[in-house]
């Protein structure tokens, strides 16, 4: 499969040096851009943001404005992609994409990790030595707290799959998702001695806290934040442009949209300046507080 970006003059973008690669080179702005590739997932996991399950509606953004989001970011002055769902590799044309993206950004892809047996990890070696990296799931050194999160044989999946990624020279990050003050010490040590069993650094292991959001706001699990702790990371999904990551959440079926900056996705210049002007809206002091952090024992 090739995938090119569309050539509609329309979709285009000046790649003058503007207000947003500005922005980001004084650190007002972050320099990445999220994109939901897809709102379904093969698992089901108690905190999630989207409510995604193996029954959502498919809900997609297609090969050509996902190259095109790549490619207009870079000459707009963004320095990489993200791509997130659901679990994005449902998709089988998504290393394709992922390779079309590349050309333009390095990519970080959100994956649960338990997709890559046979053929599927097969279809990631396209990947290999360029600038794309995987970052997993998994939320315990031990199966059976972090499979009641994430679902059934999650952890076995995951500690399978993610050596044998390493092994064929993909990069792996490994990100851990828990409610503050949920994991004991020695249970944090184990799980930092693990993904260095794998080769994977403390600085590629990030926790994050749960947003109470989603599948969480039912549960009462996790943290609220408001808009402007959150970093004004743009993101696209097929309903349109918003603040963060956090922003295209869903709840009892319904996309939120407090957190929707336009409906406008492309040109990507449209949506960005939007941001930039809500960020230089805000008063003094108003920077967002929540980040992951590097998570290391």
């Amino acid at each position: 499969m090739s995938v090119e970006a569309p050539t509609d003059p329309e979709a285009t973008v000046n790649e003058t040096v503007g207000p947003i690669a500005a922005a980001i080179e004084s650190g007002l702005l972050p320099g990445r851009v999220w994109v939901y590739s897809n709102y379904h997932c093969n698992l089901e996991c108690a905190y999630c943001l989207t409510e995604s399950a193996p029954r959502s509606t498919r809900r997609i953004i297609g090969p050509e404005q996902m190259v095109a989001i790549a490619e207009q970011a870079a000459a707009l002055g963004f320095k990489e992609v993200g791509v997130t769902g659901g679990e994005p590799f449902l998709r089988r044309d998504l290393p394709d994409i992922i390779v079309a993206m590349s050309e333009h950004l390095p990519v970080t892809v959100l994956t649960n990790g338990t997709l890559f047996g046979g053929d599927r990890l097969d279809a990631l070696d396209v990947l290999v030595d360029r600038p794309v990296r995987f970052q997993i799931s998994l939320d315990s050194p031990d199966p059976e707290p972090n499979d009641a999160m994430r679902g059934p044989l999650n952890y076995a999946k995951v500690v399978d799959a993610v050596p044998r990624m390493v092994g064929r020279g993909h990069t792996v990050r490994i990100a851990t998702t828990v409610d503050e003050g949920a994991m004991m010490p020695d249970d944090q040590v184990r799980l930092c001695a693990l993904h260095r069993s794998w080769g994977i650094t403390d600085d590629d292991h990030l926790v994050r806290p749960i947003i109470t959001s989603g599948r969480a706001e039912d549960s009462g699990m996790g943290e609220r934040f408001a808009r402007d702790q959150l970093p004004p990371e743009l993101t696209i999904s097929d309903h349109g442009a918003f603040w963060s990551a956090f922003g295209p959440t869903v709840h009892k079926g319904r996309t939120d949209t407090h957190l929707l900056i336009t409906r406008t996705t492309l040109p990507l210049e449209v949506p960005a300046l939007a941001l930039l002007g809500l960020v230089e809206g805000r008063p003094p002091g108003a920077d967002a507080s929540w980040s992951a952090e590097p998570f290391s024992r």
